[in-house]
């Protein structure tokens, strides 16, 4: 497991751009290797610096297809360590690469803007700063079922752990925030449930059922 990251807001923002170095490529790579449509694996990764939101994940895809992955801050603020910011990136990349948003079906797609940003005093290289400020994603709004949030955890899993994380550490973090409704980390499966389908992903991979 990683060690805890410095308690405050601007040692979460450190370290977010950290694990994002690490898995920014490893998500690329994953997508590349796993996906079944000719999709793009050219992610865009975004900070929702608007005030007063929610701790709150998101994937979308951009009006060119580039897939869009955006983070609040308040989310990014409450993580504890790597492993939980890790397993985040790796659960919502893990739904463009499942192919979940062009699959779903109902819920009516919103349009909004998505204000990236990581403010410099945060303390991330030039690179990783203008990454997350990239603006101009359209989202949509979504719902995923409770199945494919299952599946989303699982790879998403696996893609922090080839990254070099431990995903069972980073998967605690449904311990700790409350139920923001249907939002990534809403409890469509039970908490019990997605902690154990974290655990199946680790056991799948240590005993070379997948990779």
């Amino acid at each position: 497991a990683s060690p805890p990251h410095d308690a405050t807001p601007s040692g979460a923002a450190r370290s977010f751009v950290q694990v994002m170095r690490r898995m920014e490529p490893q998500v690329r790579e994953d997508c590349l290797a796993r996906r079944t449509r000719p999709i793009s694996c050219d992610f865009v990764f975004v900070v929702d610096d608007r005030p007063g939101l929610e701790p709150n994940a998101f994937q979308t895809v951009d009006r060119n297809g580039r897939p869009v992955v955006g983070f609040t801050l308040s989310l990014i603020a409450q993580t504890r360590n790597p492993d939980e910011i890790a397993f985040v990136v790796g659960h919502e990349a893990a739904h463009h690469i499942l192919n979940h948003l062009d699959r779903r079906s109902g819920a009516a797609t919103a349009a909004a803007v998505v204000l990236g940003s990581i403010a410099s005093a945060y303390g991330g290289d030039t690179s990783a700063v203008a990454r997350a400020q990239e603006i101009g994603a359209s989202v949509g709004s979504r719902y995923y079922s409770r199945e494919w949030e299952l599946e989303a955890d699982y790879l998403g899993a696996i893609i922090a752990l080839n990254a070099g994380y431990d995903p069972i550490n980073g998967s605690r973090l449904f311990e700790r925030i409350p139920d923001p409704g249907n939002h990534v980390l809403g409890t469509h499966p039970s908490r019990a449930q997605r902690l154990t389908q974290v655990r199946r992903a680790v056991g799948d991979v240590q005993a070379g059922r997948v990779r």
